[in-house]
């Protein structure tokens, strides 16, 4: 997984579990694979032969979770988008996501047990909320406002009852 210049990678900062997270999203996350693990040396500034850094990619995204301490955590203002299939894969991610301590968010926002906040979007909710008939898109949106996991065909049945 060694970079080519091309493309980004994500940083994550994790306070000691960087391994433990890298393991879990490639449990959750099928299209996964590890990478590289680097470790702190006496130079510091962790311990040495910790894990200062793991390199792991889940859906063609490149990840390096770094064990930088406590000083930073995630909010947020930083997510990642699940677009899923159908409801089946949405429900499957909804429910990896948030057992062993995540938690479910509104509007298909779900943090997971690291505090990583993710998005879990079923196929064609985007479309209902982005509908060229503005008032189809407003009730759509109203609806989706109300929900936590999202329901698409209760988004629908809302756009549709204009």
């Amino acid at each position: 997984m060694s970079g080519n210049g091309n493309g980004f990678t994500t940083c994550l900062w994790f306070d000691g579990n960087a391994e433990a997270a890298a393991d879990y999203y490639l449990s959750v996350f099928k299209d996964g694979r590890l990478g590289r693990i680097g470790r702190y040396t006496e130079a510091g500034p962790g311990q040495a032969d910790s894990v200062m850094v793991v390199e792991f990619e889940i859906n063609g995204q490149k990840f390096i979770g770094l064990n930088g301490g406590p000083q930073f955590t995630f909010s947020e203002a930083i997510s990642f988008q699940i677009h899923c299939a159908d409801e089946a894969e949405a429900d499957y991610y909804w429910s990896a996501l948030t057992r062993d301590g995540g938690e479910e968010g509104v509007c298909g926002w779900v943090k997971d047990k690291f505090g990583v906040s993710w998005q879990v979007i079923p196929a064609g909710a985007i479309d209902l909320i982005a509908d060229p008939d503005p008032g189809r898109a407003s009730r759509a949106t109203a609806a989706m406002m109300q929900m936590k996991k999202l329901d698409v065909a209760e988004m629908r049945r809302a756009a549709d009852a204009g």
